[in-house]
């Protein structure tokens, strides 16, 4: 009864903020509209539920559930383009709030860095931090610690984003009031395009801090304290990817747990005591990276329980003599319930009696679950896009090939349904390129959407790839346009010689650095594919110094320094300089407001094609930025795209 009482409920958010939606709708339309539910997290004593969802101009609010009164109780919405961004319940009545602007599909939310507390009823609302607070702070602020052992506080730092190297200041504040209380100053400068994460003990102490410096080459550098009242020290100091150790969390006064490469090829968990500098691997993958699956205590991620990896399947490494093996128990049993998928506890009531679970992957869109514990009973809450039915979403298999030396790799194979030879086939390179995997875990609507009009899809993991270790990320540094393209090729030359695609039917289609290897591709195999569309790509690698985001600091050059092709080899890489060897026909399809890869790089590609009377397409939309966000521009890309493929390798 509890559980039909709140889907009901969750249907009145629907009815609430956003107009009915046909499940039966086109294939389009389906993937092209955002999320509807993007959160939801159930209270510590589990008298509240609350959830962010999205409306049809796009704008997301935070509604609360009462569940004895079977009502809701309040709805929160930001103010203009401002979007609610994430929330957390600070106590049973009271709930942290953080607003964004969403801006491309390919880009983050851009959070505002205002802090806004109210009760679960909306009343008692207070802006804490940003210029609209009764102080009028203009610094950008964010959570470090929610100290649920102090309902009322919360630690959060604040930084002077206008300063050219500022520090980071240190608070705890009041979550009624605003009201701050110096913890003072991390000793370590917060350079633009680069970050630093503080990591606190489990009473909430600051006692640790990683930056970036891009003065010294993008160094990694670890700062940490045995006490508040102790001077701040470096304890490590490491080469970007030359090894690295990246805390997650403290599991005593002295010992940080984090991911780590300083012994391992792979990113392994380990752990580094501050005051020894002693390292300990506890769990590796010979092949794969590990990433970190935490128990839940008190409504918060606490111990890390396990591991997990993808490669050639999707595995878990748990972790021997952790202080809760009752937790391990439950996260490895949930895990195996949902096999090959990504599970995620967005919250408990603070007994852990009942959890509420985020579940998704490549072939099973996001749904929202409530566990119950003492029961072990799992009932389906709600999906965050109703109207997409796992049924009719083509699915996506891990497949493993050798490259031409002879390593092998993995990617992402989508058919249509009910068909499996002779295909046409969509090259599909991610963007990144580094440290980017396509994962079974994620669910790619590019893929969705041409694969439910018959084509295959291959998404290879070449060289440079994250989630295989330090030696193949590095291995694709400085081979954009050589090495890391014959790693897809080669992909494509084993679906062939396999008879699942029709040889004389391929096009390569990609965004970002996908979109540049989607020109690179016919470049660099001029007799293998049919056309090629090329996605807020990269086209002249030489503007990547002169245009854009990346180059507007210094943590950004040193990256570009570091990855790109240098001299000669940049224009020999850079698909403007090589339009002659383009031998079929092209799609460029951008952003007018793409800061990440600005319009330049569009505009040459054309220049260039028009110079030559050859053949291409154009689609540039204003309002749109490093990918499409509108449904309706996305659903324009596609109807376009799949009638440029099917004028070229259709039936």
């Amino acid at each position: 009864m509890y559980f039909s009482r709140l889907f009901f409920l969750l249907i009145l958010i629907c009815s609430f903020n956003v107009s009915a939606v046909k499940v039966e709708q086109s294939v389009l339309s389906a993937y092209a509209k955002h999320s509807q539910f993007i959160d939801i997290k159930i209270s510590p004593s589990g008298d509240y539920i609350a959830s962010t969802s999205r409306n049809d101009e796009g704008v997301i609010s935070l509604t609360v559930l009462d569940l004895n009164k079977n009502e809701i109780i309040s709805v929160t919405r930001g103010k203009g383009n401002e979007s609610v961004s994430t929330f957390t319940w600070l106590n049973e009545e009271r709930l942290l709030l953080t607003m964004a602007r969403e801006v491309g599909s390919f880009e983050l939310p851009r959070p505002t860095g205002e802090l806004i507390a109210m009760d679960a009823n909306g009343k008692r609302k207070v802006i804490l931090t940003g210029p609209r607070s009764k102080t009028g702070d203009i610094r950008f602020s964010s959570i470090i610690d929610i100290l649920p052992t102090e309902p009322d506080q919360v630690l959060i730092y604040s930084v002077e984003w206008t300063a050219s190297e500022p520090y980071l200041d240190l608070y705890r504040m009041k979550v009624t009031t605003g009201r701050k209380r110096s913890l003072g100053r991390v000793p370590m400068r917060v350079y633009k395009g680069s970050g630093v994460a503080v990591y606190t003990n489990k009473t909430g102490e600051p006692l640790a801090a990683q930056g970036i410096d891009p003065n010294r080459g993008n160094k990694a550098v670890l700062m940490a304290r045995l006490s508040v009242d102790d001077d701040w020290k470096v304890i490590l100091e490491t080469n970007q990817y030359e090894g690295s150790f990246t805390p997650l969390k403290f599991i005593d006064n002295e010992t940080l747990i984090g991911l780590s490469d300083l012994e391992t090829d792979t990113q392994s968990i380990a752990t580094l005591n501050i005051r020894t500098k002693k390292h300990t691997v506890l769990a590796s993958h010979n092949e794969a990276d590990l990433t970190p699956v935490f128990s839940v205590k008190t409504g918060q991620a606490d111990e890390i329980v396990a591991g997990a990896y993808e490669y050639d399947e999707v595995g878990i490494v748990f972790l021997d003599d952790v202080d809760d093996p009752a937790n391990q128990a439950l996260i490895k049993s949930l895990m195996g319930t949902f096999k090959n998928q990504n599970v995620r506890v967005t919250s408990s009531t603070y007994d852990n009696k009942t959890m509420i679970l985020s579940v998704s992957s490549a072939n099973t869109p996001q749904k929202f679950y409530v566990y119950d514990n003492e029961k072990r009973k799992l009932s389906v809450l709600t999906a965050s896009k109703p109207w997409l039915k796992s049924s009719l979403v083509p699915k996506t298999q891990i497949i493993t090939y050798k490259n031409r030396d002879g390593d092998l790799l993995t990617g992402l194979l989508t058919l249509p349904k009910d068909k499996s030879t002779n295909l046409p086939l969509i090259l599909l390179p991610h963007g990144g390129p580094h440290g980017v995997q396509d994962s079974i875990a994620n669910l790619n609507s590019d893929v969705k959407v041409l694969s439910s009009h018959g084509y295959a899809v291959f998404q290879p993991n070449y060289r440079g790839s994250g989630g295989y270790g330090r030696s193949f990320l590095t291995s694709g540094f400085k081979n954009w346009g050589t090495s890391m393209i014959d790693d897809m090729t080669d992909g494509t030359r084993t679906l062939i010689k396999q008879g699942i695609v029709d040889k004389t039917r391929m096009c390569v289609y990609g965004g970002s650095y996908g979109g540049y290897a989607a020109l690179q591709s016919v470049i660099r195999e001029p007799e293998l594919y049919k056309c090629t569309i090329g996605f807020v790509g990269v086209y002249d690698l030489d503007l990547m110094y002169t245009e854009g985001d990346i180059k507007e600091n210094e943590s950004g050059t040193n990256y570009l320094d570091t990855v790109l092709p240098s001299g000669n080899a940049r224009i020999a890489q850079s698909p403007v300089h090589n339009v002659d060897k383009i031998k079929v026909p092209v799609f460029i399809i951008q952003g007018e407001e793409d800061v990440r890869v600005p319009k330049e790089h569009a505009f040459k590609l054309r220049e260039e094609l028009k110079k030559r009377n050859m053949p291409f397409e154009w689609m540039m939309k204003s309002g749109e930025g490093h990918g499409f966000y509108k449904p309706e521009n996305n659903i324009e890309r596609w109807t376009e795209m799949l009638d440029f493929l099917d004028k070229h390798i259709g039936k």
